[in-house]
């Protein structure tokens, strides 16, 4: 198992936006309204299709040669990197301990009030960069770009 992929995508212009598809990977495609957002989908889906094909047990494929790919007038290659170590942290929500200080009066606070630490942080970690989850206020998976 490897921890970086490397695959040629062929974006597809299309009057809505772009299509993404993977040559060396069969239900590997995804979309998007434009160039910056379907490159960013490109990668997302490649982690997932990597990812899914890892924990399935698939062997992954090579990834094809530039000059071996047939692109057609409206299709150009882009390269897509892959790193998974986080991904797959990511996707088994692996957790990690971390150490820190508190003043006393705001840990008595806390732990007379019942607050569950760890849920708290992922909370306030969350909220100042933007990650909303399924279970936040806008109920989707989404983030806000930082300046």
């Amino acid at each position: 198992m490897k921890n970086r992929y490397i695959f040629p995508a062929i974006i597809k212009v299309e009057d809505d936006g772009y299509n993404v598809s993977f040559p060396d990977i069969e239900e590997c495609f995804t979309f998007g309204e434009n160039l910056e957002d379907a490159l960013d989908s490109a990668r997302d889906v490649l982690e997932l299709c990597l990812y899914d094909m890892e924990k399935d047990g698939k062997a992954m494929p090579e990834a094809s040669d530039i000059g071996d790919i047939h692109t057609d007038k409206n299709e150009s290659i882009a390269w897509i990197n892959v790193w998974m170590i986080p991904v797959r942290d990511k996707m088994e929500n692996k957790a990690v301990k971390k150490t820190l200080t508190i003043p006393k009066w705001l840990n008595d606070i806390g732990v007379e009030n019942n607050l569950n630490f760890s849920s708290l942080l992922q909370s306030a970690i969350k909220e100042k960069v933007g990650i909303y989850d399924a279970n936040s206020r806008n109920g989707d998976l989404s983030t806000k770009k930082l300046d």
